[in-house]
């Protein structure tokens, strides 16, 4: 009798440590699931479009495929200002191989204040820029505009969560359409950094 309840408790035992085992081994391959999955972009940046400084134009990113695009949120009024001139400069040298585009903005300092027509004749005026902005637009906060809402936001972009923290931020997209760097404001257009990332294949 006594040996019976001996060899009935041991296979319980038996039991309850192999269902152990076999829930270890089930935890331990979820979290090395977990590690492999990738979140991927819920829109494609060739979907976004936004409208010309000049108010008659769209700026349809699909547009420029091919090529890697430099976004630049821009005020005429900071002391980040001059790097106008480098990013005319960087359009220039690279426009085979790249587009830069300006988001004039007013939400850091209200240092980009003007209307459109004042803001697109400070930056010819002054800097001689030709490459394209964009009507003034809000980078962050309730009114994001969409291409700053995929620039910023993992859910959208795949790559990571940014913040838009003063004028001249700056994000990279590669030619495929993905999001391959994002600078602060002193990150200068000529950078090592940055043009490494522009020039590599």
């Amino acid at each position: 009798m006594i040996k019976g309840i001996v060899i009935v408790v041991l296979l319980i035992n038996l039991l309850i440590l192999t269902g152990l085992t076999f829930m270890g081994a089930s935890s331990g391959s979820e979290k090395e699931g977990l590690k492999m999955i990738k979140l991927e972009p819920k829109q494609s940046f060739y979907d976004l479009k936004v409208v010309a400084l000049n108010t008659t134009q769209i700026i349809n990113m699909l547009d420029y495929k091919g090529k890697k695009i430099l976004i630049v949120n821009v005020a005429s009024e900071c002391g980040y200002t001059y790097q106008y001139e480098d990013l005319q400069k960087l359009s220039i040298r690279y426009r085979d191989s790249l587009v830069v585009i300006g988001f004039p903005c007013n939400q850091f300092g209200g240092q980009e204040p003007g209307t459109n027509v004042q803001i697109d004749s400070f930056c010819r005026k002054n800097y001689a820029v030709t490459f394209p902005l964009t009507t003034k637009v809000d980078v962050k906060g309730e009114n994001q505009h969409p291409v700053y809402s995929w620039l910023t936001q993992k859910i959208l972009n795949g790559v990571g969560d940014f913040e838009v923290k003063w004028n001249f931020n700056k994000f990279l997209i590669s030619e495929k359409g993905e999001l391959i760097g994002y600078y602060s404001s002193k990150v200068k257009p000529f950078d090592m950094e940055l043009v490494a990332a522009i020039e590599s294949k």
